[in-house]
C-alpha cells in the first residue's frame, strides 16, 4: 500500500490512524485530512518524537496496512 491510496481513502483510515496513534483526537485527525506531512507533524507535537521518527513510524503503519 502506498500514501496515495490512504489519502484517497481517508475516510476509511481514520479510524486505523487512531487505533495506532491513541493520543490523537477525532478533531486532528480530520484536519489531517490525508495530509502524511500533517499527520507526521501531528505525531511529533503528540508524542515528541523527531521528524524522523515521526515519518519512520508513518512508514511502518503504511506497511501493515
Amino acid at each position: 500500500m502506498n500514501w496515495d491510496q490512504v489519502e484517497g481513502n481517508w475516510k476509511q483510515f481514520k479510524g486505523n490512524v487512531q487505533s495506532k496513534w491513541g493520543e490523537l483526537t477525532d478533531d486532528e485527525v480530520d484536519q489531517v485530512q490525508g495530509d502524511r506531512e500533517a499527520l507526521e507533524g501531528k505525531i511529533q507535537a503528540k508524542y515528541g518524537k523527531s521528524k524522523e521518527e515521526a515519518k519512520r513510524e508513518v512508514d511502518s503503519f503504511i506497511d501493515s496496512l
